[in-house]
């Protein structure tokens, strides 16, 4: 196994579509408490059981627009097509500086954007075991309309076609496995947890 880039520092987790990037972090929240997850903002709708400032910092379009213009945001994205999703520089710098090991989850665009600010981050791509699991995967939450899950899914082919530009690939075959593999690249002991 590879060594991680960093130890204590930033990671930042990407990959495509419905491959359980928030299933991996919340796993990592509820069993490694000495990671700290970044809190993205987003502008779509809460999805059942997401609360405010927990799973996103869910703000209006306009406050949105507020935060880019001030240079408070990290990275920001449109994501597929519809919504915007972005990271609050203060809370990743604070956190690094205070020598927390911090994890961003967040889209691939969003990642680029992380590595141009802050290329000394550690950048792990999460991939699905095949792309039949993937797409089982999006349909089978049911959270979003048939034409949503088509443009999700054409998304996810670009998405997976860029790999290559990370440090690490996690394949998420077993939630617990590939987020012990992913606290160990960020530095940290897996067998810590609980």
């Amino acid at each position: 196994m590879e060594t991680a880039k960093n130890r204590h520092g930033l990671t930042v987790l990407a990959g495509p579509t419905a491959v359980g990037k928030g299933t991996v972090s919340t796993y990592i929240r509820d069993h490694y408490p000495h990671v700290r997850l970044s809190i993205s903002a987003t502008t779509r709708a809460p999805r059942p059981g997401e609360e405010d400032g927990v799973h996103y910092f869910f703000v209006t379009p306009g406050r949105f627009d507020e935060l880019v213009a001030s240079g408070q945001m990290l990275e920001w994205a449109v994501v597929h097509g519809k919504n915007r999703y972005g990271t609050l520089r203060s809370t990743v710098e604070q956190a690094v500086s205070d020598g927390k090991a911090v994890l961003l989850e967040i889209d691939l665009q969003g990642a680029r954007q992380v590595r141009e600010q802050m290329p000394e981050a550690n950048f792990v791509f999460l991939a699905p075991p095949s792309w039949e699991e993937m797409v089982g995967r999006l349909v089978g939450r049911g959270t979003e309309t048939t034409d949503e899950q088509q443009r999700r899914l054409e998304t996810a082919k670009l998405e997976l076609a860029a790999e290559s530009e990370f440090d690490h690939t996690v394949i998420n075959d077993n939630v617990p496995r590939a987020a012990a593999e992913l606290v160990s690249l960020m530095g940290l002991t897996p067998t810590t947890h609980p």
